[in-house]
């Protein structure tokens, strides 16, 4: 008998992925709440709605995210709805006997200067990057709320890392997105005004990883439907998350010319070292998901061409964000 699945955050980017590739499998008993129907932030709410689903397994996808302007501008908002969203949501799994759930964290929970490629065990083991340490501490909030509620109570609640990023339903917004979609709609609309150069953002030598959205969402897939045998690392059993991403990286100034040359972009690109870098790396290993039998497939020029054309077909709406 299939489960009744209910995806958080199920019109972003990560969430959205998860449905597809649920309804591709066969799965047809799938719970979504809008923001207008459920606000995830209220914890009243999320109990009773907790209290009249009588649902299976979580994907806990819906969050606040942004890039490093959003971050730096909203910190505030970006610690608190974190929190309360994925506490409301875990403590309400709980209480209503909900025993698989995935937690959705992300790779900036390590410290700035982890070493790369960044193991699971480098978790709080240096500073973090400031530019999104509220952000980062609610994720890691989150990951010591499955544990805790595996360790007190028995449950499965786990939780996996995804590297940056990208694809279908992202933000496209100028000031408050990622560093990819903002990179896409930047020499987009430079292309269609007949722009002659491009600024991007820093030096362009810190070295970035990126993850077709589509893979994260079979990867997300695939770890929940893990053994409890599999998913415990004997090794290290305290550890209750697991890294998603390629393997590999490239930096900044690579990323740049590959969006200019997937748009089309023939002018010339230059690179305001004023503004900030962020971390020098960040590469996650992804050993101890390969070893479980799952890698990416989305190679990085085919997923930018796949997520362009996705952007133009969305233009219009994407101009309204």
């Amino acid at each position: 008998m299939r489960p009744k699945i209910y995806v958080a955050g199920h019109h972003g980017m990560v969430g959205s992925a998860i449905i597809r590739n649920l309804e591709a499998s066969g799965y047809t008993n799938i719970i979504t709440r809008t923001r207008s129907e459920l606000d995830l932030t209220c914890q009243k709410s999320v109990a009773k709605f907790f209290e009249l689903e009588d649902i299976d397994h979580v994907y806990l996808a819906a969050a606040k995210v942004g890039g490093i302007v959003a971050n730096n501008t909203y910190p505030a908002e970006f610690i608190y709805e974190n929190l309360m969203i994925q506490s409301n949501i875990i403590h309400s799994a709980h209480i209503h006997n909900v025993q698989k759930l995935l937690f959705l964290g992300s790779s900036c929970i390590y410290p700035k200067l982890a070493s790369q490629p960044m193991k699971e065990s480098a978790l709080l083991t240096g500073y973090l990057e400031k530019t999104n340490e509220p952000y980062a501490i609610a994720k890691i909030a989150g990951i010591k709320l499955c544990e805790s509620y595996n360790r007190q109570y028995a449950r499965d609640y786990r939780s996996v890392m995804p590297t940056n990023l990208y694809g279908p339903n992202d933000n496209f917004h100028p000031d408050n997105s990622h560093v990819l979609p903002a990179l896409l709609r930047r020499f987009h609309e430079a292309k269609i005004n007949g722009t002659k150069e491009v600024i991007a953002w820093g030096s362009g030598k810190p070295k970035r990883e990126f993850l077709h959205v589509d893979d994260m969402a079979a990867a997300s897939i695939y770890v929940m439907n893990l053994s409890v045998e599999e998913y415990i690392d004997n090794t290290e059993p305290m550890l209750s998350h697991i890294n998603v991403g390629t393997g590999t990286d490239c930096t900044i100034r690579e990323l740049v010319e590959t969006v200019a040359k997937v748009v089309g972009f023939t002018g010339k690109i230059r690179f305001d070292s004023s503004k900030p870098d962020g971390a020098p790396r960040k590469l996650m290993d992804v050993d101890r998901l390969g070893n479980l039998g799952w890698r990416s497939s989305v190679k990085l020029e085919a997923g930018l061409s796949m997520t362009y054309q996705w952007f133009i077909k969305h233009a219009l709406e994407v101009r309204q964000v």
